[in-house]
């Protein structure tokens, strides 16, 4: 019994060291208009130095915290 106690309280402890804290999440308004602005902007989808290498993207950043 103590045996299981322990695991659960352990697999309860990791799980809440894992869990993202409130403060992570993104205001609404600011990544819409973020997302707006990501999407008019398609001259980004193509680098034209290394065009074989894909490009970021668009709207990626604006969903970080």
């Amino acid at each position: 019994m103590r045996r299981t106690a322990a695991v659960i309280l352990g697999a309860v402890a990791l799980l809440g060291v894992l869990a993202a804290p409130a403060s992570a999440v993104p205001d609404p308004v600011a990544t819409v208009d973020c997302l707006a602005q990501a999407a008019g902007d398609v001259t980004s989808l193509i680098d034209p130095a290394s065009p074989g290498v894909p490009a970021e993207v668009p709207g990626a950043a604006c969903l970080a915290p």
